[in-house]
């Protein structure tokens, strides 16, 4: 099946920046419980209207979560909280849990299983809730799902490739809008072939990139040893020089700029980007105004300089 073009594509020939400007414009970006206190600066950084995911760590309350929601439309944004289906005890649990975040003018979920080795309730795997008509019951219509492009450190590959494929079915089936939010990965390549595997396969779902925000590099190998970063983070671990220059504590440049070519010059129909933050939320909500506003110089290489 062809590729469609992205109604958000530019030519990057004619103007490389604004490519990388305009994704991130239109970024996701995560936000922690913790981080709570900061939304009031952050909106002098972010455009109004911004999806803000609401990370649930361990041992977090569902009202903590809930009530993180409600700071974050408050401050003008769209709170996207995740929802780690092993965590939920019962039926009576997701209506709970469900309700309040509708009540907190919640529009869209992300269902994850979530690492935890087992289940405290029946819910195993994000495809059961996906199909219980829960969503449905309490007038939600959006919701994102996980995308593996390098695979996952404990799921054999062919396994995850047939988990993304179901859940994208069962969306469809269930009237779901779907979205496809990737763990974070450290070059495009690894990520734009797992689209085009996508729409060979008939996707039409939205496809969202993941990328690590600005942030220590220490940091960064130790999320992504956890959560399997794959052929992306092998390629730079095996140049370390080019790898501290890549993440070092300016952020994901190169990476950025490779999606960017590749949106603009219509060779893949991504739909965006999201940041993980690793608890410097603030930090990446300036890096991506800098880029939003043009405020960065293109380099010789493949990356830029904010």
């Amino acid at each position: 099946m062809p590729l469609a073009a992205s109604s958000n594509a530019l030519s990057l020939d004619n103007d490389p920046a604004e490519a990388i400007a305009q994704l991130a414009r239109e970024a996701s970006i995560e936000i922690n419980v913790r981080d709570v206190g900061h939304l009031e600066e952050s909106r002098r950084l972010l455009l109004a209207g911004t999806a803000v995911f609401v990370s649930h760590l361990p041992k977090q309350e569902w009202r903590a979560t809930e009530e993180t929601c409600r700071a974050v439309r408050a401050a003008g944004f769209r709170p996207v909280p995740h929802v780690p289906v092993r965590l939920l005890r019962d039926t009576a649990t997701v209506d709970r849990v469900l309700g309040g975040f509708v009540a907190a003018q919640v529009e869209e979920v992300l269902l994850i299983s979530g690492d935890y080795p087992q289940a405290q309730g029946p819910y195993t795997e994000v495809l059961q809730l996906l199909t219980s008509g829960a969503l449905q019951q309490h007038g939600l219509r959006r919701v994102a799902v996980a995308g593996h492009p390098e695979g996952h450190p404990k799921v054999p590959l062919a396994d995850i490739r047939r988990a993304e494929l179901d859940k994208v079915r069962a969306a469809q089936q269930a009237g779901l809008e779907l979205t496809l939010v990737t763990q974070f990965f450290f070059a495009p390549g690894p990520f734009l072939d797992w689209v085009r595997e996508l729409r060979a396969a008939g996707v039409q779902a939205r496809v969202v990139g993941g990328l690590a925000g600005p942030t220590k590099l220490s940091t960064l190998i130790k999320f992504a040893m956890r959560c399997g970063a794959g052929a992306s983070m092998r390629v730079l671990t095996a140049r370390p020089a080019a790898f501290t220059l890549l993440l070092g504590d300016h952020g994901p440049e190169s990476v950025l700029r490779g999606l960017a070519q590749a949106r603009g010059d219509n060779s893949s129909d991504f739909s965006g980007v999201h940041l993980f933050c690793f608890g410097g939320f603030v930090k990446t909500c300036r890096w991506l105004q800098a880029i939003a506003d043009g405020r960065f110089t293109l380099d010789d290489g493949e990356g830029f300089k904010v």
